[in-house]
Formats: C-alpha cells, structure tokens, sequence
C-alpha cells in the first residue's frame, strides 16, 4: 500500500522546515521566491495534498458548503445546484450535494453526514414534512437556509417562489383559453409545493366563478416521468374526461404528454398540459410544454448568499438577519396549451 505523504516528508525533501513549508501553503508571500520554488518543486515530486480535514480542526472552519436537494434526477435542482456552487466558488468554498430522494428517512441520513463533516452550512429542500429533521439538526448549530420552502419562524433564511401564483398562472391561463373540467397531477400531498401550486389553481377557477369541483386531483407518489405516465393512465380511464391537465412539475407532465400520444390522443386539440419548472426540456418535447418557469439558477445563487452572509456574521459589524425571499414565477406558453376551444 502507498504510503501516504506529509507536510514533514515535504519539508525534509525541500531542506527546510515544517514552519516554511506551511508558509508556502497558507502565506506563500512570506516566503523568499527561491525557497518557495524549493518547496512547490518537492511539493509536486512527491505528489503532497494537504489535509483538509486537519487544516479544519485547525481553523475551525469548513470549506464545504452541504446541498441537500429532492430528486437531483429533476433538471430543476440541477440549475438550483449550479447556481450555488457559482456563488460558493466565488467565495473559495466547495459543494458537498446529496440527495434525499424525496425520503424523509435519507434525509435525516444526510443532515447527520453533514454534522459528523462540520460542514459551513446547509442548502436544504425539506423531504420530511414533519419538520422533525430540521429540529435535530438545528440542535448542532450549523446555519441552514431553507431552498423552494418558504421559512415558517425567523430562526432561518429561506429563498422560495410563490407556488400560490404560480399555480395561479397556469390555471388561469387555461379557463382562459376556454377549459372548464381541469385536471391537476399534484404529487406527494405532503410537499408543500404541491399544495400552494393546488391553492393557486383553485384562486384561479374562483377568480373565473368556478367552483372547486372542476379541479380534478391526481396524486402521485412521486414527482417524475413514470408518475406522469401512471396518471395519463388514469386520466385516459376518465368516464367523463378533463380536457386540460395541470402538473405540479415537468417531469409529471412530460409524462402525462407520453401516455397521451402512446394512446393516440391529441395534444393540445383533445388535451391542453401546462407543467412547472420549465426544465430544459420542456422546449425541447415533441409537442413544447407550456410551462411555469421558477429561476432556479437564481434561487440557488441567493440562498448561497444569504448562508454565506450568516456564516460570515460574527465578523461583520452588524448581526445577521434571517430573510425570507420569495420570487416571482413567470408563465411560458408554448403548443401544448394553445387549442382553441
């Protein structure tokens, strides 16, 4: 087995001491150009990395910022992770990014590793609708800022877009163009997405002087392709079918339109789909999804900021002050809801 190199195997190499070749690394400044070559040069012949986890204990800072997201198989908390890892490499930090997989159990796996790593700070999208997970890991001291959740108290940060008009949006648009029997694929009843998305689209039926009862639920299980299939499915077994489906995300409807052109029904002349997300793909499908467009990119960004901004608080002149941000969701139009009825 390799022997694993040290700061002192460095030093004994370079004809120095340990005290230059820790200047080199941390203060390279200090010391004389021919030294510093001296050093990098033995640095580079023994193929020396410096412990990270000792430079921690030493400093009693992390460098990593934890990201714990739903389903990082949706295209959305990918854009949601790049724009937190730009904000965090502009402050020199990296991005530990787990995947809770929409379970509460994983979840709680997860927030565990990210205590036992001393991690800087927790990006958290929220599995467990107890609130359970949260409380025991509040219990380390690590700041967490809560991503697509809208923060209840003011003990945390939270960057989110409101779901409530969002849902709205795509509901609207559809009685809009004629609809008056609509579907929702609403997924997991606890997330609370699913519910504020449901919440917007009966504001909307209100709006128009439509009761709760046009709104057909369809839950699922899930948030992703094959749970949008199984609702076509079920949708298809309709007595008396809607002829417009809301979906709680993309992937959802994305599958809703592949069990609709499997069984040979029209869309949008025969059934109108409006997604959320708007995800890369969603322009990109056989018929383009309409969609409900959140800015993923910039919600990661922000809730990076803002972790950064608590972290960095016993520094700064003033003490942190938790926010709660919430954006506004743009609707997208496209073929897939354009029939004229």
């Amino acid at each position: 087995m390799a022997q694993s190199v040290g700061i002192k195997d460095v030093a004994r190499v370079a004809g120095v001491s340990v005290g230059t070749v820790s200047n080199v690394i941390n203060r390279p400044d200090t010391v004389a150009a021919e030294t510093r070559a001296r050093v990098l040069s033995a640095i580079d012949r023994l193929g020396y990395v410096r412990s990270e986890s000792a430079r921690q204990l030493r400093a009693g800072r992390s460098r990593i910022m934890g990201l714990l997201v739903l389903d990082m198989g949706n295209p959305f908390f990918v854009d949601v992770a790049r724009g937190a890892e730009r904000a965090a490499r502009r402050a020199g930090l990296g991005v530990m990014i787990c995947n809770s997989a929409q379970n509460a159990s994983e979840e709680a796996e997860y927030l565990s590793l990210f205590a036992e790593q001393r991690v800087r700070g927790v990006l958290l999208t929220p599995a467990d609708a107890t609130g359970r997970n949260i409380e025991a890991f509040r219990r380390h001291g690590i700041p967490f800022v809560l991503v697509d959740r809208v923060a209840e108290g003011t003990t945390e940060c939270s960057v989110s877009v409101d779901d409530v008009a969002g849902g709205a949006l795509a509901v609207r648009h559809l009685v809009d163009a004629g609809h008056r029997s609509i579907a929702y694929v609403s997924g997991p009843p606890g997330l609370n997405q699913v519910r504020d998305r449901r919440t917007g689209a009966l504001n909307a039926l209100a709006e128009a002087g439509l009761g709760p009862d046009r709104l057909r639920e369809l839950p699922t299980e899930r948030l992703d392709v094959a749970a949008g299939r199984d609702a076509g499915a079920r949708l298809l077994g309709l007595a008396d079918r809607p002829t417009a489906v809301f979906c709680a995300n993309d992937l959802l409807a994305l599958g809703v339109l592949q069990a609709m052109y499997a069984a040979g029904v029209g869309v949008p002349d025969d059934l109108a789909i409006v997604g959320y997300d708007d995800i890369e793909f969603a322009a990109a499908a056989a018929v383009p999804l309409t969609s409900v467009r959140q800015p993923a990119v910039t919600m990661g960004a922000m809730a990076a900021d803002l972790l950064l901004e608590e972290t960095e608080a016993g520094t700064a002149e003033k003490p942190h002050e938790h926010r709660r941000v919430v954006l506004s969701p743009e609707l997208v139009v496209r073929r897939s809801s354009l029939s004229a009825r």
